[in-house]
């Protein structure tokens, strides 16, 4: 006996349908809601900003890039989590590095060559960058010795062209960039209004600091977005000076380290949605490897409730941690790796 079904009125059917084109993309893809402010931001991107490199090819730009559609970077986004789930990774695996390519620049500071060897030790081949070849030998000679791969690069990230140079050659050699460090900094300790010994003025922002904190950040960022595939991640190695009152007078250090943090917020809001690409920063604060040997009388650290600075394992895992699966849901977000300095 065949059966009917009540068929509802056409009004009904419209209202359901106009109703479901609200609420379904919402339970069935976590990311729909994003789409329109993308697609309005890149409208209004598009219309403000003259010979920027927005992603899209239809826009001419100075360097080609590559361009992921949204739908896809948020498909690979997906798949990995699927893979993830299927290969029932523990979450110890989950900060694993394998098959990843890291490129770190100042690698040939004791913090970025720790990092470096972290990040080996997570898995990763290693690519650094840094002006003192000398020193970069060493390094990738630590990398070697943990059974990956490493690439060392001469660098000045001051530098627009060396920054281009070193994603190029990353890319070149190993075929992908999936983690960008971007550890390259300088700084002084010199009151705004002090006088050299000649007593002439001294500036207040001298110029190359703003041009490795920030401005290099920035470049590199650039350019290893252009080659990045989705779920690759950025970590700029930003400062305490940058969130809190800082106690030396290091004004120009201090605006370029917040200025990095303003960048990683804005990167990610550009780059998470549209490319897949999370962006994220850390402010260490004082770092045993800056002042090595330092009488604990006349340390800054004293004000710290741990009473100790940082050690350098743990700026490692904070890098591995932000590098890996394990932060695949974090991004725009800058960890203080401080003991609370930035709490007071």
């Amino acid at each position: 006996m065949r059966s009917h079904t009540l068929a509802p009125a056409p009004e009904v059917r419209a209202a359901t349908r106009k109703a479901a084109r609200r609420i379904v993309p919402l339970v069935v893809d976590p990311f729909a809601h994003l789409k329109f402010g993308v697609t309005a931001q890149r409208l209004t991107a598009g219309a403000m900003t003259a010979g920027h490199d927005s992603g899209d090819p239809r826009r001419p730009s100075a360097r080609p890039s590559t361009y992921w559609p949204l739908s896809q970077a948020h498909d690979q986004l997906r798949e990995h989590a699927d893979q993830c789930r299927r290969n029932s990774m523990s979450v110890v695996d989950t900060y694993r590095l394998d098959g990843k390519v890291a490129i770190v620049t100042g690698a040939s500071s004791v913090l970025g060559a720790g990092l470096a060897r972290a990040l080996a030790d997570a898995g990763a081949d290693v690519v650094l960058g840094a002006r003192h070849k000398a020193q970069l030998a060493d390094v990738a000679a630590d990398v070697l010795a943990t059974g990956r791969r490493a690439l060392a690069v001469q660098t000045d990230v001051s530098e627009p062209e060396d920054c281009t140079a070193l994603a190029a050659a990353a890319a070149e050699a190993f075929g992908r960039v999936d983690v960008l460090v971007n550890n390259s900094g300088v700084g002084r300790t010199v009151p705004a209004l002090c006088a050299s010994a000649d007593f002439r003025p001294v500036a207040d922002v001298d110029p190359r600091i703003v041009d490795v904190d920030f401005m290099g950040a920035y470049w590199m960022a650039q350019e290893c977005a252009r080659v990045m595939r989705p779920g690759s991640s950025i970590i700029n190695v930003a400062s305490v000076l940058g969130l809190m009152q800082v106690f030396a007078p290091q004004s120009d250090h201090t605006a370029s380290k917040a200025g990095v943090i303003g960048l990683t917020r804005n990167l990610a809001q550009q780059w998470t949605a549209r490319r897949g690409i999370r962006v994220n920063a850390v402010a260490p604060g004082l770092h045993s490897g800056e002042r090595p040997g330092e009488s604990p009388k006349r340390s800054p650290c004293r004000t710290v409730p741990l009473g100790r600075m940082n050690q350098q394992p743990e700026l490692d895992s904070s890098i591995v941690f932000l590098a890996s699966a394990a932060s695949s849901h974090i991004t725009g977000v800058t960890l203080p790796v401080d003991a609370v300095t930035t709490g007071f």
